[in-house]
């Protein structure tokens, strides 16, 4: 739809039979009304007089960044457009932990809900998962809500929740972006190398440039390469060994130095464990989500996160499985 002045808007309803949704709903007012940057998606209003609220976005002509990647619909983006799409999305998860008027952990960082504008510049959206944070305290227990293949280890296992986990889920995002792949998958073969695996291999064998997406006929190495070393070191286990996202964006710039290697994290070596030792039957899904990716039309909004628990119940891969135990 239109406003009266012009401006392009899409509208995101509250279902009347969700309840979860109502909290959800009230939450992404709350948090979205605090913060104003250019990296995450703008609140023109809201209406909650109805028997279904409404929220009233900035309309995103390219929709999300899992569509822009994934879908058939692909916009086959190049290279520098990648990388400019993962140094804003890390603009704006620093601003949401470090330059906000309050301290805001996303919860559910994810290529679905990084959507595109005219120019494809990256902007989060839904906010429904969203948590304030106290700067005083080491970490907030709560109710574990969000995407499984995007899940830290310390909040999938313990609740235990910190910016650190916003860290971990950009990382996965990076990994997504550079290699053209998703890390949400519906059926898996037994056989298949998955994401964290193949790039930890090739890293590790000296092949990195490897892992980028066969669509990219050219691309620049040294960022390549610099994206796939930040990725890696905010997905390392311990949330005590990711960078802050002020950090990760320094880093990403060049304007800071990648002074340390990341260390293979346990959960890859003992999922390679599991699976050389048993093949693993039935409907084992990585990344088997609690909040699917968005398969709308594009536009602010347009992914609906339910919270955990919801839906039918998901056996989760060994990869998954590893995640959690490292949590422990």
């Amino acid at each position: 739809g239109r406003l009266s002045d012009g401006r392009a808007v899409a509208v995101k309803q509250l279902s009347q039979s969700s309840n979860q949704g109502k909290k959800q709903f009230a939450t992404e007012i709350e948090t979205i009304s605090r913060v104003q940057h250019c990296n995450l998606v703008t609140l023109y209003g809201c209406c909650l007089e109805s028997n279904t609220p409404l929220l009233v976005y900035e309309y995103l002509e390219n929709g999300s960044l899992d569509q822009a990647l994934f879908g058939k619909g692909s916009l086959n983006l190049d290279w520098p457009t990648r990388f400019e799409i993962c140094l804003g999305l890390a603009r704006g998860i620093a601003y949401l932990h470090e330059d906000s008027t309050v301290r805001i952990v996303h919860r559910d960082i994810k290529a679905s809900n990084v959507l595109l504008d005219a120019g494809l510049n990256p902007k989060i959206s839904d906010f429904g998962l969203a948590k304030l944070y106290d700067n005083k305290k080491t970490h907030v227990s709560t109710k574990v809500a969000g995407t499984f293949g995007y899940l830290a280890p310390e909040y999938a296992m313990r609740g235990h929740m910190t910016e650190k986990v916003d860290v971990f889920a950009f990382g996965v995002v990076a990994l997504e972006t550079v290699a053209g792949e998703s890390n949400y998958q519906n059926t898996l073969e037994e056989d298949r190398t998955y994401i964290f695996e193949r790039v930890w291999e090739l890293y590790e064998n000296g092949h990195p440039l490897d892992f980028v997406d066969p669509k990219l006929s050219e691309f620049n190495s040294e960022e390549v390469i610099r994206v796939i070393r930040v990725a890696l070191l905010c997905t390392q286990g311990s949330p005590h060994k990711r960078p802050p996202m002020s950090k990760v964006v320094s880093m990403l710039t060049g304007d800071a130095d990648i002074t340390e290697d990341a260390a293979k994290p346990s959960y890859i070596t003992e999922w390679q464990i599991k699976v050389g030792s048993c093949h693993h039957t039935g409907s084992s899904q990585v990344g088997s989500a609690s909040t699917p990716p968005s398969s709308g039309d594009g536009g602010a909004g347009q992914a609906s996160s339910q919270g955990a628990g919801e839906g039918s119940p998901l056996t989760p891969s060994p990869l998954f499985t590893s995640i959690i135990d490292e949590g422990r």
